[in-house]
């Protein structure tokens, strides 16, 4: 599964540790996360987010 990345803040979304402190299981791709989890670290919406090969920060 890929990784996405906040472009707002840097932050990485790894599927393989989901975001447990936010109810999000290990496990869980970045397509299935629902439409209105936001950045743990930022609170960038979804749409924010671009595959880690697509990021220029």
């Amino acid at each position: 599964m890929k990784k996405y990345v906040c472009e707002p803040c840097g932050w990485v979304y790894d599927p393989a540790l989901g975001d447990p402190d936010n109810g999000i299981e290990p496990g869980t791709a970045f397509e299935d996360l629902p439409e209105d989890w936001v950045c743990p670290e930022c609170s960038a919406p979804k749409d924010d987010f671009v595959p880690e090969d697509e990021y220029e920060g």
